[in-house]
């Protein structure tokens, strides 16, 4: 199946997706001729789901950075907190940058089915993202107890409470488990910020990433629609807005 094709399916839901590995081609484009650095001086941190289909549709040109550090767990929610994104702050090279990408993930099978993947070896779809799946399915039958986190789930608890806190905004919406992505990723982005604004880095750049990962069947391969990149000058602390040129 030729790009094109395959993104007609995802731009069903995704109008501004594109392919996982050209979204990887653009960033290291930028880093190399916009910041002036190479890959190797680039520590990638990914807040992205723990699901092994993440790693197995994991573009191989990220190899070109260091790491990467695993901040993410259930749906990508930055469960390493403040410790995690200290640890990797401490391990960039001085003279280079953070990248921090993040997000949740969603399956859009080759019919175009949301919330479903046709994973290798298996006989029929299965669901992607899982725990978003039983989280709103929770919520659609009233069962999440309010600031119920335990220590036996305490990843699925909470990916459950963000969910129950935007409840009439996901359950009046047109696709439920379309809305549910769109605030896991909100609540996702919120936290990754904050947990910026409270690390010490010692390099020049932080670069930020957000977006939701979108999976597919075995022979589709990911894609990514982009709702945040940006570069924070540490040494001005400037934001500059580069989102549109992930679109």
């Amino acid at each position: 199946m030729k790009k094109r094709d395959k993104l007609s399916i995802i731009h069903k839901w995704y109008p501004n997706a594109i392919t996982t590995i050209d979204s990887v081609n653009r960033i290291i484009d930028y880093v190399e001729y916009e910041l002036d650095l190479e890959p190797k001086q680039v520590m990638l941190a990914d807040s992205i789901c723990s699901d092994d289909v993440n790693s197995i549709q994991y573009p191989a040109r990220t190899q070109e950075f260091l790491g990467p550090f695993k901040m993410g767990g259930l749906d990508g929610f930055p469960f390493t907190g403040l410790t995690g994104m200290g640890a990797f702050a401490s391990h960039v090279p001085d003279d280079g940058a953070v990248f921090i990408y993040y997000g949740p993930h969603i399956g859009i099978a080759k019919d175009g089915t949301i919330g479903e993947i046709h994973r290798f070896g298996q006989s029929k779809n299965s669901g992607c993202c899982g725990a978003a799946k039983g989280a709103l399915n929770k919520l659609i039958n009233n069962i999440i107890i309010p600031g119920n986190v335990t220590e036996l789930d305490y990843q699925m608890n909470t990916i459950e409470q963000i969910l129950l806190n935007e409840s009439n905004r996901i359950l009046h919406a047109k696709t439920p488990l379309y809305e549910a992505t769109e605030v896991i990723y909100e609540a996702i982005d919120k936290r990754i910020n904050e947990l910026v604004s409270l690390t010490s880095y010692n390099c020049k750049y932080v670069i930020l990433v957000g977006a939701i990962l979108i999976n597919s069947d075995s022979d589709m391969g990911s894609f990514n629609e982009v709702r945040r990149f940006e570069i924070i000058d540490l040494t001005t602390k400037q934001r500059i807005n580069k989102t549109a040129q992930m679109l």
